[in-house]
Parts: C-alpha cells; structure tokens; sequence
C-alpha cells in the first residue's frame, strides 16, 4: 500500500514539473508596435468625414472642397485610419506649396489662419485694414514733425511705424521661416494697437501674462514689470533682467512659460479643453527645444480624442 502510494505522488510530481517546465518555455505572444485599435474597422464614413471637415477648418480655415473630401478619406480608409495618415493629412495643410484655387497653397491658407488667429488672441481680431488705418496718421505726423524740426516726435512716430509693419510682416516672416512664433507674439503684444486695447501700464503688465500664460502676474512678478516699463528701471523677472518695455516683451515671449502657453492655447483651440499635467510635459520635451508649434497641433489633432474616433 506504502508503494503503490509512493508511486502516485512520484507521478503527479514528474507531471507537475513538466508541465511548469513547458509553460516557463512557451514564447511570448508576439507585439506589434503601435498596432492600430481593432475597432477602426468599425468607424463610419460619416466620422471620417467630420475628422476630415475639422482638420481642414482647423487648420486652414476652410471646408474641403468634394474632391479633397473624396481623396483624403479614401487615404485614410486605406491606411486604416493609422496614425501616420493623420498626420500625413495635417502635415499637407501645414506645408504643401502646389498652387490651390483660391487659397494659393495650403501652406499659405494655414499660416494666414494662424497669423488671423494670433491677433484674435492678442488684438480683438484687428484686421491688416483697422492697422493700416492707425499707420496713416502716424504717417502724417512724421510729416509735421519734420517740417517743425521735431526730430524727437519723428523718431517716436517711426518706432510705433516699425512695431505695426512687424505686426503686418509677421504673417509672411513666419511662414518663410525668417522669424519664430515667439517673434510672431511679441509683435503682437508691443504695438500701439495693443497699447490702446490695454490702456497704461498697469493693464498692459496684466494683460501680457494673461494673454501669453493664461494666468495673472504674482505681485512681485508685477511690480518688476511695472517699474521696468514705467520707469526704465533695472527689473529681475522670470529669472532674466531688464529695464525696458521691449525687454519686458523678450523676457516674456522667450521664457519657458510662454511656450506652456502655446500649448494651452493650442489645445483651447483644438480640444475645447485644458491640457493636463502630464501632457503639457510630454509636449514640452520637444517645444522648448526646437519650437514647432505646428507638430504640437499635430500631435493633438491625429488623437482619437479629436478625431471623435473613440469607443
């Protein structure tokens, strides 16, 4: 009895060890990196065109005409929806130069809707006319001021000249690549357009960071840049100095915040929402150091969030 008991427990031993044996064997199931979700096979027509119909007013300001439609939802059926197609369709918009009836290019239609947007956010929407119409009297007084040999009152007029011809450049400057999107806001914020919008120092100081970083100044941060723009006194802000409202304007649009803001911005734009924490981080690994706003909006815009391709 003593043997026949032994051997069984032998044999569900011998079992058990090869059974673990060939399970701590078996190989992995294999991964696919960045394998699209199953259910992309089951997005409709109708959500694929609203992705492509958002894209496009987006990012160019403008519906896509039937045979864009036709074309790019054909592509991304194609691709099953994969990411890179997305972001192949927004990367189009942003740079393709070929010649579009009506827009020019798509690279030319994206940074006009950019360049629309940017004064929308920092100058109630002034168009090129409404800033053109405050140069002609700036203008006119160089004029008189020459005449009555007020050299001083021409240098003042030919500053506020140059601030709003920066702002009217920016558009093309930007798109050629010969200026950055920080150059683009700081043209925007330090003109006499946007000097009328906020009134005097005390609003302007205020509305600067709202407008760049979504948020108010500390009292500290304040009065450093009150006494830097008021009084040309030597200021500590954001960890860099100056004593003037122009470098007031260089400490703002070159700190690390003003590119978090970008990214609130572009997210308030796109999504209708605050990023979170982890996603303005994971942004801000690549903005802070090459400053391409265009691939933070296609980072968000090939998102299922955005595309309203979502279980």
């Amino acid at each position: 009895m003593y043997f026949v008991l032994q051997m069984s427990i032998n044999r569900f031993l011998i079992l058990f060890l090869s059974v673990t044996l060939f399970m701590g064997c078996s190989k992995d199931p294999d991964l696919v990196p960045d394998n699209d979700a199953p259910y992309y096979s089951e997005v409709s027509d109708l959500l694929i065109e609203n992705y492509v119909n958002r894209v496009y007013i987006d990012q160019i300001g403008r519906e896509p005409f039937n045979a864009e439609m036709a074309s790019e939802v054909l592509s991304l059926k194609a691709a099953a929806l994969s990411f890179e197609a997305r972001e192949a369709m927004v990367l189009k918009l942003q740079t393709n130069t070929d010649f579009i009836p009506g827009d020019i290019s798509y690279k030319h239609a994206y940074y006009n809707r950019l360049y629309e947007q940017g004064k929308a956010r920092f100058m109630e929407a002034a168009s090129n006319a409404e800033i053109n119409e405050v140069l002609g009297p700036i203008a006119s007084g160089i004029v008189n001021d020459s005449l009555n040999g007020n050299w001083e009152g021409v240098a003042e007029r030919y500053l506020l000249v140059d601030k709003l011809t920066a702002v009217l450049n920016s558009e093309e400057e930007y798109m050629n690549g010969e200026i950055e999107i920080s150059d683009m806001c700081a043209a925007m914020i330090n003109n006499s357009v946007y000097d009328e919008i906020n009134m005097n120092t005390f609003n302007f100081v205020n509305a600067s960071f709202d407008n760049l970083f979504f948020r108010f100044p500390t009292q500290a941060e304040f009065y450093a840049g009150f006494n830097m723009i008021e009084f040309n006194q030597p200021q500590s802000l954001l960890g860099l100095s100056g004593q003037n409202k122009d470098e007031y304007v260089n400490i703002l649009t070159n700190s690390r915040e003003f590119y978090e803001g970008l990214i609130v911005w572009s997210y308030q734009v796109l999504l209708a929402r605050e990023p979170s924490t982890s996603e303005t981080n994971d942004l801000m690994i690549d903005l802070w150091m090459d400053h391409d706003l265009q691939k933070v909006q296609r980072a968000i815009m090939i998102t299922d969030e955005y595309a309203h391709f979502q279980q």
